[in-house]
């Protein structure tokens, strides 16, 4: 019986194309390869260990991307995402290599669909090869052989069948030949053949979840219009602050032929002019409810500051809330007191940069370089080489320096660097502060450069942060006046070590000397920042004060901002607000202990009774570690008030 059984089944093997017809394959058939970069600018902890690569990948001058074939006299085609590669790169021009290794330049781009994805150019200098032929009606469920490049390794062949058709995502205007032929990395752009070696389509990609995978029909390759580059695609854009997404088309034709360079870059502008007109339609579609409007966003602005010096983003939140959530940092010390915390906040990473004592706020704000170099020995950054990942201890100096203002008048250092051997770059935002820079950066490729520049230019305005330093860290912060933010141009601050201390803006001013608390370099001064209303403007503003003696210390004096509820607002708000204008605890001028303090606070600037109305009010507060006597306490309340002025009601 199991002799018989066997006897039923089918002989199964693998099918295999026409002996007289592979040459012509093989030699109709390319790898698409671009150079590797000539020159590295990073620097590494060791020299990097080629040895572990093997030896053809080690050795090889290019990186290989994908496959082309041949289809007339020097025309050739491959799959648009393959070439793409090589728009705006950091590498080079994609270039074609035959078996024996000899590469060919691209002499013109003459046809080309991003939604159907291919592309067809002609060559410098081309080979004499026999051209594939097609067939634009091919039979289903009959064999067929994926003809790609196996990443550097060869051209291979795979057998499968034609087995379906799958209409195209979009409109649905063509489908896709469905394959079960197995297809791998570098097959991207090779011919699709039939049993007789014809070529019916493009491969164009795997499938994620089943061996049937895609390739164009090449009918729709031949029946292009010539000498023209077609753009017909949806995309999306979103910004990190908002869920929404602005969806719409992507659609242009521009003139064919064109060597490569000016491909890339028409399509590169054309590309970006598509990203500035989404964000702009994104921003106009919610105009009405992006910060400082919308839901949620008025607590925002009647919330004082928490004083903290790591950036953040507001955001709106799944529930359509306005927040401002502090993320989970990672904190990595760095010599002479500097430390790096850091966290991924969407897309991007935020940063506080406390700098080491012994670089200055010149030095650190002048030489970029330094900067990044500080950066990577707190948040590092890796190479992968084989099996190794090796440490990136420097970038090199910058390729592009710039400086942007936001719509808060704060001045960002824009910095970036190209990391060639993965095609990426590093953009960084830096926003200079007394010790050092809040930032937020991120790792893109290259030719997506200007959508991530026109996304961290939207979303600095969106950022949360407050400006702390020791009075040696101001006063060198404060000497570097064209990096001020313009809301400090109109406060003074000013301070003799061992003498006074004087702070003095259009809405509050205070001084006091050593006899309330000890002034001197170590001393630590924190202008707690705050988005809030202004006659009518959203302003980002000074809302609270604080000022230690010593960094180490607990004893301190704070100056608060607040602000009358609006009706909207919950009662949380208004009995907050009731108790300030009441004088009612903690702002009685009475002495109190909490968590092995003792403070003593009271209402600043204006005198308050259960009929006055005042927009604005001032809060003083002393604190100073352990139990202290209530006279004490007084009078240092009273030091702290005897210049004190508030200038807005």
């Amino acid at each position: 019986m199991a002799a018989l059984a066997c006897l039923a089944l089918p002989s199964l093997h693998a099918a295999t194309l026409d002996p007289a017809v592979l040459p012509q394959v093989q030699g109709a058939t390319f790898e698409v390869v671009i150079p590797k970069p000539v020159k590295d600018p990073l620097s590494y902890e060791k020299p990097l260990p080629f040895d572990q690569l093997p030896y053809q990948q080690r050795t090889d001058k290019y990186y290989s991307v994908g496959t082309a074939f041949a289809i007339g006299e020097n025309r050739y085609v491959t799959a648009g995402h393959v070439l793409a590669v090589g728009i705006d790169s950091l590498m080079g021009e994609p270039a074609v290599r035959d078996a024996s290794g000899h590469v060919y330049a691209i002499d013109k781009v003459t046809r080309y669909s991003l939604h159907e994805d291919f592309v067809e150019f002609s060559l410098k200098d081309p080979p004499k090869v026999t051209p594939l032929a097609v067939n634009t009606q091919p039979t289903m469920n009959e064999v067929v052989y994926a003809v790609g490049n196996a990443l550097g390794t060869g051209i291979v062949i795979r057998d499968g069948l034609y087995t379906s058709q799958t209409p195209e995502e979009q409109d649905g205007r063509w489908k896709w030949l469905r394959f079960s032929a197995a297809a791998s990395p570098g097959n991207s752009g090779g011919p699709l053949l039939d049993k007789d070696g014809k070529v019916i389509g493009v491969v164009v990609m795997k499938s994620p979840d089943e061996n049937l995978n895609y390739a164009l029909p090449i009918d729709l390759v031949l029946k292009a219009p010539a000498n023209l580059g077609q753009i017909d695609t949806r995309e999306s854009y979103q910004l990190d602050v908002i869920e929404d997404k602005h969806t719409g088309p992507f659609k242009a034709q521009f003139p064919l032929p064109k060597s490569f360079a000016d491909f890339s870059a028409t399509y590169q502008k054309l590309h970006n002019d598509d990203v500035d007109q989404k964000l702009h339609a994104l921003l106009a579609e919610n105009a009405a409810t992006m910060f400082p409007n919308g839901q949620g966003a008025n607590r925002l602005l009647h919330v004082n500051s928490d004083l903290s010096p790591f950036p953040t983003l507001l955001h709106r939140n799944s529930n359509g809330n306005w927040v401002s959530a502090r993320a989970n940092e990672n904190k990595a010390q760095l010599p002479h007191n500097g430390f790096i915390s850091r966290a991924l906040v969407g897309q991007q990473v935020m940063f506080h940069l406390r700098k080491p004592d012994d670089v200055t706020s010149k030095q650190l704000y002048g030489d970029s370089k330094l900067f990044m170099d500080l950066l990577l020995k707190g948040a590092p950054m890796q190479r992968r080489v084989g099996s190794e990942l090796v440490k990136i201890t420097s970038l090199g100096p910058p390729s592009l320096e710039r400086d942007y203002t936001d719509a808060y008048q704060r001045h960002w250092q824009i910095r970036e660097w190209p990391m060639a051997y993965d095609n990426q770059l590093v953009i960084v935002f830096l926003l200079p502060v007394p010790d050092g820079y809040a930032a937020m950066g991120r790792v893109t490729e290259n030719r997506t450069e200007h959508e991530d520049m026109s996304d961290l230019k939207q979303l600095a305005n969106f950022v949360d942060v407050s400006y702390s330093g020791t009075l040696a860290q101001w006063k060198e912060f404060l000497a570097n006046t064209a990096l001020l933010p313009s809301v400090l141009s109109d406060i003074a601050i000013r301070f003799d070590y061992g003498d006074d201390f004087k702070y003095q803006s259009k809405r509050l001013g205070f001084a006091y000397t050593p006899s309330l608390q000890k002034i001197d370099a170590d001393s630590q001064l924190v202008l707690g920042m705050s988005y809030f209303q202004d006659h009518g403007k959203t302003v980002w503003d000074v809302s609270k004060v604080e000022v230690k003696s010593n960094v180490e210390n607990a004893e301190h004096v704070m100056v608060n901002r607040h602000v009358a509820p609006t009706d909207d607002l919950d009662d949380s708000f208004r009995n907050h607000w009731g108790k300030i204008v009441h004088r009612d605890h903690p702002d009685d001028g009475v002495p109190y202990s909490e968590n092995d303090m003792t403070y003593i606070g009271t209402v600043g600037g204006t005198k308050t009774s259960s009929e006055s109305k005042p927009d604005v009010l001032y809060t003083a507060f002393y604190g100073v570690d352990g139990p202290r006597p209530e006279d004490a306490m007084k009078g240092k309340l009273n030091l702290l008030m005897e210049k004190l002025q508030v200038n807005e009601h």
